[in-house]
């Protein structure tokens, strides 16, 4: 133990007795698998998450750990209930006159069902009156088809959610789906082993599921702060807070049970404020000032807050030091970094230097599992001042493989590389020893002592972090060095998703797979009706370019008409699925054939660690 986590206190188990108050019952084995047997979600395989951490795990993020793993349905208040451990988020049940209120359904279909049979069993069989999500993130609305399904919403179960959050929920997994999945099997450690030499948990909860993510689209938007629901007899008041955690989030009160959703924007770590997997950055100043609304508001009546991951609080005073803290973590991160920036310090200088004060720092909710102070600084830089640091020696560098050719040349070439990087190893170098093999390895990719040595390196970086996220990443790039690529491992834009494309967001779609060489020469026009919107766009593919105007004039080859139906048919390049679901071509058909075929999809497996 280092003399900062000395420091920490270790003594102090309110959490624990926290994230254990209202017990009620657990999922007893906590495995569920889906329909073929496979299995989807495994809480138990954390079991070994007992006593002192051990010397391969940092011992606050073994503390974290053993708190997000503890699992089960628990009672928040009078009529309010959490299952969690069943998935990386939390699910929630509001017990209304008829029925229950669902937040956030996690992110598998399997969890989700398994998670309202474990309420179901304790509390009855109540069925669901109403589903909320709080955000656009798969991890609050992917298993929503496990608690009810599109024909019972047809049928009069209202979905509510926060404006803007079907555009966001969708865009998110198919702009940059396949790199962003391709990123987050590093960033959960999806592959890793579970155990003290491998996955501990990334902070925010243990693991995502793997099952089936579904999509059921908002009946219901909420688009302004105030704005009030009455859903099955409970009152519900509603906090606007877009661009937070998520483009398109809100908090929400429950008067009548004196509780406080705070959604992802007040947890018990610090947050990313541009997650490794990849993300729009978000705005910690904006951040800060709905934290601040939301304890102007309620602050002084609020009896519990509770949250999409980890534990609630309980007691004015509590809620008031933890939502106070949580804010001032955002706005000091925020207004520091820029004070920084303005006297010349890059992102990474920051970073370096960044200190938090001393009573953040005391708290154990804003230390670093999930977000960290070193990325979150750089995601600000990021924000403001963009990729170039203002040095112009850095303006035009070379790729990371043309880079390394030359750096292991000039240093004497690799064997000699590798021998001095040793040194650095040996010394406790690590960060020096990653830096400098990383280099050799793109340089040589087949170099055995290079990527061997740079696997310990990595993994006793992933061992001394407190970081979950960071740990799950440097341990999964010494796997993939050590036994080779290892893909995405959760796919997140499922039919479901690719099904509930908007017009828009599917002409989007199509356009950013389009391989401009390949389309170089092609000079096709085609329209596209959608019934289900009565939207029609005029679309050109010239000089490589999918230009998509909504009512445009001029001449077209093929007409489209496409029902919601073939949207997944389509967005997946599978015509005759897309034919059997009601699209219908009027003209040549060949060119929609011409189209896809100048598609290039992304690459699900494509190399991190190597070139």
């Amino acid at each position: 133990m280092t003399d900062a986590d000395a420091s920490l206190p270790f003594s102090d188990t309110r959490d624990f007795d926290d994230a254990s108050r209202g017990f009620i019952g657990r999922l007893d084995p906590n495995v569920v698998r889906n329909a073929e047997g496979r299995v989807v979600w495994d809480n138990d395989s954390f079991a070994f998450l007992k006593g002192d951490a051990p010397p391969t795990v940092h011992p606050s993020l073994w503390r974290q750990s053993q708190l997000v793993a503890m699992d089960g349905l628990f009672q928040v208040t009078d009529g309010i209930y959490q299952v969690r451990g069943l998935d990386l988020s939390n699910i929630s049940f509001i017990e209304g006159d008829t029925g229950v209120i669902v937040i956030d359904p996690l992110i598998s279909v399997e969890t989700a069902a398994a998670a309202i049979g474990l309420y179901r069993s304790h509390r009855g069989d109540r069925p669901v009156s109403a589903v909320i999500y709080t955000h656009s993130h798969v991890d609050h609305f992917g298993g929503v088809k496990g608690v009810v399904s599109q024909e019972e919403v047809d049928a009069g179960i209202p979905v509510i959610a926060p404006e803007g959050f079907l555009e966001h929920a969708i865009a998110e997994n198919v702009y940059a789906g396949t790199a962003m999945a391709r990123r987050a099997g590093y960033m959960y450690g999806a592959v890793l082993p579970r155990g003290p030499e491998g996955s501990v948990g990334a902070g925010l909860g243990q693991s995502p599921s793997q099952g089936t993510v579904s999509l059921i689209a908002p009946t219901d938007y909420v688009s302004k702060t105030g704005e009030e629901r009455t859903l099955d007899g409970v009152r519900i008041v509603f906090q606007m807070a877009p661009g937070t955690e998520a483009p398109s989030e809100m908090h929400f009160y429950f008067p009548d049970r004196k509780a406080l959703c705070m959604a992802e924007n007040a947890t018990h770590t610090l947050h990313n404020l541009l997650t490794l997997r990849g993300a729009l950055v978000r705005d910690p100043h904006i951040w800060a000032q709905y934290l601040s609304e939301a304890i102007e508001t309620w602050g002084d009546e609020a009896e519990v807050v509770f949250a999409s991951h980890h534990w609630p609080t309980w007691g004015r005073d509590d809620i008031l030091e933890f939502l106070g803290l949580q804010r001032d973590l955002y706005a000091y991160l925020h207004d520091q970094t820029l004070r920084l920036i303005n006297k010349g310090l890059t992102g990474s200088e920051i970073a370096e230097e960044f200190r938090m004060p001393p009573a953040l720092e005391a708290a154990w909710h804003t230390h670093g599992y999930y977000g960290s102070v070193s990325h979150n600084v750089k995601a600000i830089y990021q924000r403001y001042m963009g990729w170039y640091d203002g040095n112009p020696a850095r303006l035009w560098q070379h790729t990371p493989e043309a880079a390394a050719t030359r750096y292991v040349e000039f240093m004497g070439g690799a064997d000699a590389v590798v021998e001095k990087a040793r040194a650095s190893f040996e010394s406790g170098d690590l960060r020096w020893t990653a830096q400098v093999l990383d280099h050799v390895v793109f340089a040589e990719p087949d170099h055995v002592g290079a990527k061997a040595l740079l696997a310990e390196a990595l993994t006793r970086l992933g061992f001394g972090s407190e970081n979950g996220t960071w740990r799950a990443a440097f341990l999964a790039g010494a796997q993939e060095l050590t036994t080779g690529n290892f893909g995405t491992p959760t796919a997140t834009s499922s039919a479901d998703i690719l099904g509930a494309l908007p017009p828009e967001l599917l002409l989007d779609a199509i356009a950013i797979q389009i391989d401009g060489p390949k389309a170089w020469d092609l000079d096709i026009a085609t329209r596209w009706h959608f019934p289900d919107t009565g939207q029609t766009f005029r679309v050109t593919l010239r000089n490589g370019v999918f230009v998509v105007v909504e009512n445009g004039k001029g001449d077209v080859t093929l007409t489209l008409t496409a029902p919601q139906s073939s949207i997944a048919g389509i967005a997946s390049g599978d015509v005759a699925a897309a034919l059997a679901a009601g699209l219908t071509l009027d003209g040549d058909a060949s060119v929609l054939q011409t189209v896809l075929g100048v598609l290039d999809p992304g690459d699900p497996a494509f190399d991190i660690v190597l070139p």
